[in-house]
């Protein structure tokens, strides 16, 4: 037997593209339809189909690489096994004479049971719901199976009709020169049956849309962007199919109060600036083993003496839920030291007197900018 390789005139690290380039080539040069049936070129064109079927297969051309001929066992030609020539012709130039039937070479029929489209829906929840799990109840408009015709389409006590076209197969094949090409039936749109009177309710499609009710649980511990999947509450399928799914995608609004870093929670809190100076407690809001206090909760937390604004009290395991273990965020309590305004003439005048008795050691950051300060002006004043 010859090489198939040789056949089709390609060496042997030819890519897949180069490969189907010289097929196309030689069938259209080959085929018996444009030779007159020469049996010759009957014969050459089963022998480059053979080539084909072997070498576009990727198995198939590694075993007939390592063991030539004996590695494919007749894969190509042998009994049972060689391939159609239409199929052929539907692989390699579906692609390129497919536009001329308005649909790809390889397109099948839609007679079979279809299963139903996924469907979306955004939902904005609140962070007390990310944080504690809550349940929603959600309206989505779906395709449902017409009840009223149960699906066929057809108006009750009539039957959908074969079409005549395809006789139900649902495709048909349509002949140009020398090669044929599958495609969905025009009349039935490979549905393989005709409505000839269609139900009122659907007008015929088997399927309205109506809007319905679901309850969803928002597990704890989402986050922004998370996806929760209900599968089969998506759209009926068509002829029986199996309904799609609904995936809902979560977004969570800001919160006034707290701001979302993983699993931790920070929170801005206010302190008054006699209670940093001195040290204290205050109160922070918290989601969680704090005191009820009108339906939010809030903690103690301990203010150091001499709190400056911007520093940060971490409260451990006060923070969101882990969605996948039983791990818990913090809570960030970051200190905003906040100067009074609006003094009387007593403030003020204690306020003076706080100053002329105050020192460098009560004020280092002060200090450590002053000298920085006179250093940098020294050395400007110096070039």
């Amino acid at each position: 037997m010859r090489d198939y390789y040789e056949i089709l005139g390609v060496s042997r690290d030819c890519d897949a593209a180069a490969l189907k380039a010289s097929f196309r080539k030689l069938a259209m040069e080959h085929h018996p339809d444009r030779n007159g049936g020469c049996e010759d070129a009957s014969g050459r064109f089963k022998e480059i189909n053979e080539a084909y079927s072997v070498l576009a297969d990727a198995q198939k051309r590694a075993a007939y690489d390592r063991f030539g001929h004996a590695g494919v066992n007749g894969a190509g030609g042998g009994p049972g096994q060689f391939h159609d020539v239409n199929d052929i012709f539907n692989e390699v130039f579906g692609d390129v004479f497919g536009d001329m039937f308005g649909r790809g070479g390889r397109e099948r029929g839609r007679s079979g049971p279809a299963r139903g489209q996924d469907l979306r829906y955004d939902l904005e929840i609140t962070l007390e719901q990310a944080y504690a799990s809550a349940e929603v109840e959600i309206t989505v408009p779906a395709a449902l199976t017409c009840e009223t015709c149960e699906g066929s389409g057809a108006k009750p006590g009539t039957s959908p009709t074969t079409c005549a076209t395809c006789n139900g197969q649902g495709r048909v094949r349509a002949s140009q020169g020398f090669f044929s090409i599958e495609r969905a039936c025009p009349r039935c749109g490979g549905s393989g049956r005709m409505v000839m009177d269609p139900c009122v309710d659907c007008r015929g499609a088997g399927q309205v849309r109506r809007e319905r009710t679901l309850q969803v649980r928002i597990p704890a511990g989402v986050d922004d962007g998370a996806r929760i999947r209900l599968a089969g509450e998506g759209d009926s399928g068509a002829r029986g199919g199996p309904r799609g799914d609904l995936y809902i995608f979560l977004s969570v609004t800001p919160h006034e109060l707290f701001e979302r870093d993983g699993l931790d929670l920070l929170c801005t809190v206010p302190v008054p600036m006699a209670a940093a100076v001195l040290g204290g407690e205050i109160d922070a809001p918290c989601l969680m083993g704090g005191e009820a206090c009108d339906g939010a909760c809030k903690i103690s937390v301990k203010v150091p003496e001499g709190a400056q604004t911007g520093k940060t009290v971490r409260l451990k395991g006060r923070g969101m839920p882990s969605l996948r273990s039983r791990d818990r965020g913090d809570l960030v309590v970051e200190l905003f030291v906040e100067t009074p305004t609006r003094l009387n003439a007593r403030q003020k005048e204690l306020m003076r007197e706080f100053a002329e008795l105050g020192s460098d050691q009560q004020h280092p950051k002060s200090a450590s900018f002053i000298g920085k300060a006179k250093r940098f002006w020294d050395a400007v004043t110096t070039v």
